[in-house]
């Protein structure tokens, strides 16, 4: 039987100047201004790989290209891997708990 368990999420911390774009600050009411600011994305590929990606604008989200600094593996990795319908799911809950412990978080 294949392994299916390819896909991984990801947390990449955000350069505060995201803080500017008012649509990011309008999906984040309630942050706390003392916490990073977040992305949190899922992908069949490295999260590396896909992190370079967005920063060469290849399939990137803007927050990402532009505000990007650095994947936050200790957020993430405890996860990985996992299948394309599980991966799914933990990219919304990933985003919910962090968003509900005050970070400032964008998730497509």
């Amino acid at each position: 039987m294949a392994n299916d368990k390819h896909h991984n999420v990801y947390v990449v911390e955000l350069d505060e100047g995201v803080l500017k774009d008012k649509k990011f600050v309008a999906a984040n009411p309630d942050y706390d201004p003392y916490l990073a600011c977040l992305y949190v994305g899922m992908t069949g590929l490295k999260p590396e790989k896909r992190f370079k990606n967005h920063k060469s604008g290849n399939k990137a989200n803007r927050f990402v290209q532009k505000y990007g600094l650095r994947l936050l593996h200790d957020l993430f990795e405890y996860y990985n891997p996992m299948t394309y319908k599980v991966a799914v799911a933990k990219e919304k809950e990933l985003a919910a708990e962090l968003r509900a412990l005050g970070h400032a978080v964008w998730q497509n």
